[in-house]
């Protein structure tokens, strides 16, 4: 459904994405992870048709860039900081819903049911709403129309705690007809949704984990990490992770999140030098 081949962004003389390939099968859900600056929204600016880019993107065969009213007629999407939208909110939902050929009243529903009194806001402008109230909103909307593909940069980040589980038992009701790409900073909120986690560093894709829908990203690990000598670097890391060592500062023992383990192993591909054994035990209550 998504292919980007050797894709590549600079701003002025930075380099955002740096060669990146991808694909992304129809049913797949994607937890996008990395730090800031890792290249997380300039993809989806491009997979968006935003950025002109180097390499190349389709979506469904078609290129974003060149085709973007075909393509982003079949894309719900939720971006990490709501637009300067000045238009009433009950206008906006009209118009969203006109381009897409959804029904308002769906969209009406889905507000609702986060927690938003769409009636108490419909004449309100858009922009003189709050942060939770603004994603509300644009959830309701990326939701309201029948996508096959929905593409969410940060979803939950303004989001109130009762909002934020519902918001994931509405993404969960369209994992088995939808295509999914979330970036996300907490993946434990996603980790029982998503099937594969990608994570990007420096513009490239350091890590891509396909997961079985039979198996889960939640649970914790027990680890056991055997150095071969002492080593500062490896010890912060380590400590950063609330990891604690013997008196020799060789055997390393603690706790990763299930979520986390791809994203500690990664950290630790920096020292496999210096890594004398390791395991990973999953925790049974």
């Amino acid at each position: 459904m998504i292919r980007c081949a050797n894709l590549a962004k600079s701003f002025r003389r930075t380099r955002v994405l740096d060669g990146v390939n991808l694909d992304v099968a129809f049913g797949e859900r994607l937890a996008l992870i990395g730090s800031n600056g890792a290249g997380k929204t300039t993809l989806i600016r491009c997979l968006l048709g935003e950025y002109i880019h180097d390499g190349t993107v389709t979506i469904d065969g078609r290129s974003p860039r060149t085709e973007r009213t075909a393509v982003l007629g079949a894309i719900g999407f939720v971006p990490q900081l709501p637009p300067p939208l000045k238009m009433p909110v009950g206008q906006l939902i009209e118009f969203s819903a006109s381009l897409s050929n959804a029904d308002p009243q769906q969209i009406d529903r889905i507000a609702e049911r986060l927690g938003l009194p769409i009636d108490a806001v419909r004449s309100r402008p858009f922009s003189r709403l709050s942060g939770g109230m603004k994603q509300k909103i644009l959830i309701a909307i990326a939701l309201g129309r029948d996508a096959k593909l929905l593409i969410l940069d940060e979803p939950a980040a303004n989001l109130d705690p009762a909002a934020r589980r519902i918001f994931f038992d509405l993404l969960a009701e369209r994992q088995r007809d939808t295509t999914m790409l979330i970036s996300s900073h907490r993946i434990d909120e996603v980790a029982a949704l998503v099937n594969r986690v990608i994570e990007m560093d420096l513009g490239r894709i350091v890590l891509d984990d396909k997961v079985a829908d039979d198996v889960s990203l939640s649970g914790r690990f027990a680890c056991r990490l055997v150095a071969r000598r002492a080593d500062a670097a490896l010890a912060r890391s380590l400590e950063a992770w609330h990891f604690s060592a013997d008196a020799a500062g060789l055997v390393w023992n603690g706790e990763v999140a299930g979520p986390d383990r791809l994203r500690f192993i990664g950290v630790l591909s920096r020292y496999v030098a210096l890594i004398d054994d390791l395991s990973l035990r999953e925790v049974t209550d």
